[in-house]
């Protein structure tokens, strides 16, 4: 279901009251109310619904149904609220690291924003899962303090950003990024590789997981974890 961009729906479908202004302590507000309102879900692929990475039909899907989505989606649509609320914005390509397989995964496989401000320049993420639930700065080997736990950005060769979170005593990676500026539709081909590849964990099983103030509540087929 397509819908017109009544951005003042988006409002109040993550239940923002706060000021609009294009400021740091207002986008942490934003992104943490987003996180709290809006799930990470999979359900689309396993209702054999496609998933057509357009704003039109993300909206309609998240605002107007009150949906959820995976990463293209959630994060796809924020930026574009981001923009029309006077941000600084850009969709960058991430590649995920794989603890089993201690490897990062191809180029598109996560869709991340770059939020620039007088401040500093900010990854801003409402698409991949237990993440932080405010904006990270991109600054080099700064523990950065958030909900979520404590990050640290670093730099990788040939320009990418690397985002870890500290665990048991050290650095667990989560993701790298490219910061060169990219179109949503430069992400139509591994958004289709995810809904039908058999390799895509996304096909393994339904899944909806959503932030909460203490914590998370996530639920599968076989399990419901809080």
């Amino acid at each position: 279901m397509d819908l017109p961009l009544d951005f003042s729906l988006y409002l109040d479908r993550i239940a923002y009251k706060g000021d609009l202004q294009p400021t740091l302590e207002n986008l942490r507000a934003l992104q943490r109310q987003h996180l709290l309102e809006v799930p990470f879900e999979n359900l689309s692929i396993h209702y054999g619904r496609p998933i057509v990475l357009k704003i039109e039909r993300l909206f309609g899907k998240i605002v107007g149904t009150r949906r959820g989505g995976f990463c293209y989606e959630v994060n796809g649509l924020f930026s574009a609220l981001l923009a029309h609320l006077g941000y600084r914005t850009k969709l960058v390509s991430a590649r995920v690291w794989s603890t089993d397989r201690q490897v990062y995964s191809p180029d598109f496989d996560h869709l991340a924003i770059l939020v620039e401000l007088p401040e500093g320049e900010y990854v801003v993420d409402v698409g991949f899962g237990e993440f932080a639930l405010g904006p990270l700065w991109l600054v080099v080997g700064e523990e950065q303090m958030d909900e979520r736990g404590i990050f640290v950005l670093d730099r990788m060769g040939e320009g990418h950003w690397r985002i870890c979170k500290q665990k048991n005593g050290g650095l667990r990676p989560e993701y790298i990024f490219d910061p060169k500026p990219r179109r949503l539709t430069e992400f139509d081909a591994r958004c289709f590789f995810h809904q039908t590849n058999p390799t895509s964990h996304f096909l393994e099983k339904p899944m909806i997981s959503r932030a909460t103030a203490l914590g998370r509540v996530t639920q599968t087929s076989q399990s419901l974890k809080i």
